[in-house]
């Protein structure tokens, strides 16, 4: 019987970039990760809201990622949580991110980790940070929208 493909599915999000940045455009990398990270992310045993993307030599680097380690971890690696990832883009790309970012206020932020084809990628966002009249608006829509469900909901009844 043939394997079917691996379709992309949700590992972990960053809810709260949503809330802090204005996205301008998203990119997909890819994660350089060791096998107990692996295994971790199966169990879903990750948290990336406090994660970050840096460029450095050219490179691009996601900090602030945790992957906590299972317990049956290996004896012979000593699994650091916090651990600095590399992120796997074209190099063009790269180019053009650190452009973009070298411009005032630009910034990257993880959005989130996600299968696909059986390999971890990250979905990186270049991002603009918003003013506290900006989160203001985010909160009031929010509520606008959990006031029309309530209403659709309580009509349907």
């Amino acid at each position: 019987m043939a394997k079917k493909p691996d379709t992309s599915t949700r590992i972990a999000d960053n809810k709260k970039a949503a809330y802090n940045y204005a996205f301008e455009e998203k990119f997909e990398a890819g994660m350089v990760l060791q096998g107990w990270e692996v295994k971790a992310l199966r169990e879903g045993k990750v948290q990336l809201t406090d994660g970050y993307v840096v460029i450095k030599n050219g490179e691009l680097f996601v900090i602030g990622c945790q992957i906590n380690p299972l317990k049956t971890a290996s004896t012979h690696v000593n699994p650091d949580a916090v651990r600095t990832k590399k992120l796997l883009m074209h190099k063009d790309e790269i180019r053009r991110l650190i452009g973009k970012v070298e411009q005032k206020g630009y910034t990257l932020v993880p959005l989130n980790l996600h299968w696909k084809a059986g390999k971890v990628k990250c979905e990186i966002a270049l991002a603009k940070g918003k003013g506290e009249h900006d989160k203001r608006a985010t909160i009031k829509d929010r509520e606008g929208k959990r006031e029309v469900e309530r209403a659709m909901k309580s009509r349907h009844r």
